[in-house]
Parts: structure tokens; sequence; C-alpha cells
């Protein structure tokens, strides 16, 4: 059988991505082996942890060395909204996982999905997940501005066991024992606060900022409805998930707004996530918000 041109560059690529297993030019060179057949926007290669940040490998620079300003707010926070670091310790197996794999029934309806998704994804990702023990996986995720094409996520899974091989190989040359460097992000008003001075745990927020209001403090399960309700689970698919009635979910929901002084979804979401006053390209985190007492 004859081999055409595309092909030779193609094996000679994913060749010169072996070469660099053990190199700092490892990810970049798989990414140029998966961008001549698929076309994407982003990539980032990190670790994902149960308890703590993710922590990354490498990602796509940014034009003329800028940071990417968004992304560090998903870092100090919001990746536990993320569907796919949700799937990764839910699901627990190595894989290629596309955002319909993982993605809750009401994501696209989520503020996560409207205020970060859109704005830094846009319109599609998909993941390749290695799992390294029973708390941390490596996720190595593409992102695009439209959605993928059927023929695309077909490449994928066609060249999923040999990505997932290389990146199995990769794991003893990556040195996770560095801390990441946070980018400190701070806007306008009373309400901006530096993400790492405030716990990067988000039920944990919401239990301390529920006790604040002194309305209640939320109960665990209040916690739990919260939590899944952010991350894009609909009233049913929270009681299907947690074994309870709808009903009860409807009432936790009420408790939890009372409790913070809100009305909706988008303020509750509020509670974390705010574009600092006079510009809606630079989130920051907040203390508190919700109705007057």
């Amino acid at each position: 059988m004859e081999l055409e041109w595309r092909d030779l560059a193609f094996h000679r690529e994913i060749g010169s991505a072996i070469d660099a297993l053990d190199s700092p030019h490892f990810w970049a060179r798989l990414t140029r082996v998966l961008e001549r057949h698929i076309g994407f926007d982003s990539w980032v290669a990190l670790r994902f942890a149960r308890h703590a940040p993710p922590f990354v490998c490498a990602e796509q620079a940014m034009p003329d060395g800028q940071i990417d300003l968004m992304f560090q707010d998903y870092l100090a926070a919001l990746y536990q909204l993320d569907p796919f670091y949700l799937a990764a310790f839910e699901t627990h197996a190595s894989g290629f996982y596309t955002l319909a794999d993982v993605a809750p029934d009401n994501f696209r309806m989520t503020e996560y999905y409207q205020r970060y998704f859109r704005k830094n994804i846009v319109g599609d990702e998909v993941h390749f997940n290695v799992v390294i023990d029973a708390d941390h996986t490596m996720g190595f995720s593409l992102g695009c501005t439209r959605r993928y094409h059927e023929r695309e996520i077909a490449l994928l899974t066609l060249f999923a066991p040999w990505v997932l091989a290389l990146m199995q190989q990769r794991l003893r040359h990556e040195d996770f024992r560095a801390v990441p460097e946070r980018t400190t992000v701070v806007g306008a008003g009373v309400d901006a606060v530096d993400p790492v001075d405030l716990p990067a745990d988000l039920p944990t927020r919401v239990g301390a900022l529920s006790g604040k209001h002194g309305r209640g403090t939320l109960t665990a399960r209040e916690i739990e409805v919260a939590m899944l309700s952010l991350s894009g689970f609909s009233s049913r698919a929270i009681a299907e998930k947690l074994a309870i009635s709808f009903e009860t979910v409807r009432v936790h929901k009420k408790h939890i707004y009372a409790k913070l002084g809100i009305g909706s979804q988008s303020e509750l979401f509020a509670l974390f996530y705010e574009p600092a006053q006079g510009d809606s390209s630079v989130p920051v985190f907040r203390e508190s918000v919700g109705k007057a007492d």
C-alpha cells in the first residue's frame, strides 16, 4: 500500500512527539500532530486534583505573552463547576470524553456556561483523561470556537489509544511538586477581592456566606444541591442523582435562596464570580452579595 505525503508527515510528527516525551516541548509537539487533522483553537494540559486547584502542565501561549485572566479565575475556583473536572472523579476512568458525554442536562443554561465557558471556549471542548490515582487525573483539553464536526470527533476517538498511551508515558516526566503561580485578579468596587485570599472550595464558600447573612447556615445537603444546580443539573436531574424526590429538591432550593438572601440562579452564581465594574472582561470574586437585611 502506498502512503500519501500527508500520511508520511503525520507519522513523522508522531515520532517527533515520542522523541520529546522527556522534554518541555512534548505537549506542543503532540498538539502539532493533532492540529494537522482537527481544527481547534486552544489547548491546555493539566492535572486535576480532588481536593486542590488544577496544576497546569502546559498551555497554549497567549498573544504577546499576555495572561489569560479568565483562565486564572478558572484555576482559582471555577474549575469546580467544570463538567470535565466533575466527571474526572465521578467516572474515574481513562479515556476520551466530549462535552456531550459529561455536561449536565442544563449546562448550557447555567451562568457558568454563559459568563465563563462561552467567553473562554465559545463552542465546544473535548478531553483526553489519564487516571493517575484515586485523587488525581491528567487531562489534555482541546477547545474550539465552534462545535466539533462528527468527522472530527470520530478522528479524535480513533487517535485516543495512542494519545492516551503517550500521556501515560509522559506522567513520569511531569514535576507536580511546584506550586503553580496564580495571577491576582482584582476589580474595582467595594466587593472586589483578591481570589487568593478567599477559600477556593466553593461548597465551603456557600456554607460560610449563608452564615454571614444570619438567616441560618446551609446544611450539607443544601450545599450539595446548590453545587449541582450551579454545575448545570436540573431539579429533576438532581433528584435522580441524589435519589430524592423532585419536590424535596424544590424545598432545598427554596431554603438555599432564603438563607443566602437571593432570588435566582444568577444571584447564586454572582456570590462567587462577578465582572468588575466598568470592565466585563475582568471578573472578580466577591466576598458577599445578596439583598439587604
